[in-house]
């Protein structure tokens, strides 16, 4: 412990606040206290304590910061702030970038649509959901559509004036799904009674509605309108049907999110179970990063950090674990409700099952991560590990690199590099060569001149970074390993090509040939074939594959511009230079073919006389 952190510690408040603990300004973790004093001596002075995250986060601390509130209250909602402002490395994060579908009426129109978005806007509409999938709302729509004669259009109109005037209907009216508003014909105020009953249905009055269309459907068939009887009957049936979906549960209280945890061994598994008037609405998991195994702190932190942003918080939330902090951030959420929220964690009774419930999803979602990060493992670092004994190396490459040319009878040559760190694909590091030096077909002497230009960059930006004592980035990262696509002659070339470059270390080297996936090592003649399931091979192939698409994918590109280039050489007047700021001003051809006269003038270098022309030869073609 640095003497900057002996002093402050010693002066801390025995007050309520947060604290800010840094690494080179940075901040690692932000945390709340009632006892600001008596909280942070105690990263310091137990450290037996702790779990190896804490250790791990004490050992990097540097320096701290602390803010003083007068409530823990306070200091709960400024952690939270903090949390989400810094996204510090060691707090328990919220992963979610769910977008939950919603319906939404904004009832200021006339005639209002029922439509899903993705999004709760502040516009006075009215919402209803989250709903757990964007399936279950285009059902509970087409439900909707086929019950209740909604208009469905984007058209802009109001009472008595229809699009431009008055319209005709479309085929939805004479189908009897619409009541054609937009002929200007239909009172706001009967639309409005529709509406009334879609609303009732939303906020979970089923047999309301449902009634209400028996009523009207046995209405019609003594009436001897068979027909309307009929659709009535079909609106019903589709209502049941969507009803049915929805596991009834007898639980008083209305409104309830239901929340367990469970840990996959790195981070906490949170399970959600949505009852909303005492039906379960739907479910799902949130995944709270680096939590190892704290579950109390796990559910804190999802608590604090989901209802922050969460468009609705229900009146009683249930939970799985008891924790600290529970009153306090009853408080939290009643202030953002604006009415009393009640968190309970179930001892009896109907409601310790959907705890039990919950749990035991979050418990079957963590054994199943834990079973990917296994498979994973085995398909990243394990392959890399197999890889190494198979190619006899006494480490276990971190950084392979792979390499593929690609032509077409030798004419824009290029190059591709891929990179793999610990057996996962590194794709912000890919690169492309432009090959200047060879001409005509040459793969052997086009791999040669990559790799040296590769490596001759690469140690002079690792020597750079040396000298300014900061960690190789980018070309000066040199990889371990090396994939050549081919076999013993492209890789001599390759070989050949990276001695010739002064280095401190050279990388191991060697070719897969594809025709029998064979494995050539320098200096040995014979080559090693791995068996056809093994991760190792699988590893490289994956690599190997991901360099020729790269190059590949390249090359078209390359192509593809030539192609237009030749094109503008037949306009009179279009030069070299103003073909390539043609070329560079706009993304492809079609866009040039497009552009208006005023748009071919803005692209660098272009006169009206030179836009005329090039505006001539595509418009008179």
């Amino acid at each position: 412990m640095n003497q900057t952190l002996e002093f402050k510690i010693s002066q801390l408040p025995e007050s309520p606040g947060v604290y800010q603990m840094k690494k080179g300004g940075e901040v690692i973790y932000v945390g709340k206290a009632v006892n600001l004093k008596n909280r942070v001596r105690q990263y310091f002075h137990s450290s037996r304590d702790h779990t190896p995250k804490v250790r791990a986060m004490v050992a990097n601390i540097e320096d701290f910061d602390i803010i003083l509130c007068d409530t823990e209250l306070e200091a709960l909602i400024l952690e939270c702030n903090l949390i989400k402002k810094y996204r510090p490395y060691y707090n328990i994060l919220l992963k979610d970038d769910k977008q939950y579908p919603y319906i939404r009426i904004d009832l200021k129109q006339d005639y209002p649509r029922v439509e899903l978005v993705r999004r709760i806007e502040k516009d006075g509409a009215k919402y209803f959901g989250p709903y757990i999938g964007a399936t279950v709302v285009r059902d509970v729509l087409e439900v909707l559509h086929n019950s209740f004669p909604l208009r469905t259009c984007r058209h802009e109109f109001s009472f008595g004036k229809g699009v431009g005037g008055k319209h005709r209907p479309c085929i939805r009216y004479q189908m009897g799904l619409c009541l054609a508003p937009c002929t200007g014909n239909v009172m706001p105020g009967q639309y409005r009674q529709m509406l009334d009953e879609i609303i009732a249905f939303l906020n979970g009055r089923h047999e309301d509605v449902v009634e209400h269309l028996r009523r009207k459907m046995e209405e019609a068939a003594k009436n001897w309108e068979f027909e309307r009887a009929a659709m009535y009957r079909d609106r019903v049936t589709a209502m049941e049907q969507v009803l049915q979906k929805q596991k009834a549960i007898a639980v008083a209280g209305g409104d309830q999110d239901v929340i367990a945890v469970a840990s996959d061994g790195v981070d906490a598994v949170v399970e959600v179970i949505f009852m909303r008037e005492g039906k379960i609405l739907g479910n799902d998991h949130f995944i709270m990063q680096r939590a190892e195994a704290q579950q109390e702190e796990s559910l804190v932190m999802f608590l604090l950090q989901y209802y922050d942003n969460a468009p609705y918080i229900p009146k009683e939330i249930l939970l799985g674990e008891e924790c600290e902090d529970l009153e306090v951030m009853e408080k939290l959420l009643s202030e953002k409700k604006g009415s009393r929220v009640h968190i309970a964690v179930p001892k009896r009774g109907e409601k310790v099952r959907l705890v039990e419930m919950a749990r035991k999803n979050a418990g079957d979602i963590a054994q199943k991560r834990r079973e990917q990060f296994v498979k994973q493992k085995a398909r990243t670092v394990g392959a890399c590990k197999e890889l190494a004994d198979a190619l006899g190396l006494d480490f276990t490459p971190r950084r392979i690199e792979g390499y593929d040319i690609s032509n077409t009878q030798g004419t824009l040559s290029v190059a591709s590099m891929v990179v793999a760190i610990d057996g996962q694909p590194a794709r912000s590091q890919y690169r492309h060569y432009r090959i200047k030096t060879v001409v005509g077909a040459n793969d052997f002497a086009s791999m040669a001149e990559v790799i040296g230009r590769r490596f001759t960059r690469g140690e002079r930006e690792r020597l750079e970074a040396q000298k300014k004592g900061v960690l190789p980035d980018g070309f000066a990262d040199l990889p371990d390993l090396v994939l050549i696509d081919g076999g013993p002659e492209q890789l001599r070339f390759a070989q050949d090509a990276m001695h010739a470059v002064p280095m401190e270390k050279y990388p191991a080297m060697f070719g897969l040939a594809k025709r029998l996936e064979e494995i050539y090592l320098p200096g040995r003649d014979d080559p090693i074939r791995l068996d056809e399931h093994s991760e190792a091979l699988r590893l490289i192939q994956r690599i190997r594959d991901e360099a020729h698409r790269f190059a590949i994918t390249h090359h078209r590109g390359l192509r593809a511009k030539r192609s237009v280039a030749s094109r503008l050489e037949e306009i009179p007047g279009i030069g070299a230079t103003r073909r390539r700021a043609l070329l560079t001003h706009f993304p492809n051809l079609e866009a040039m073919q497009n552009a208006s006269l005023e748009e071919l003038m803005e692209a660098p270098g272009m006169n009206r006389p030179a836009a005329e022309a090039v505006f001539a030869f595509f418009h008179d073609k």
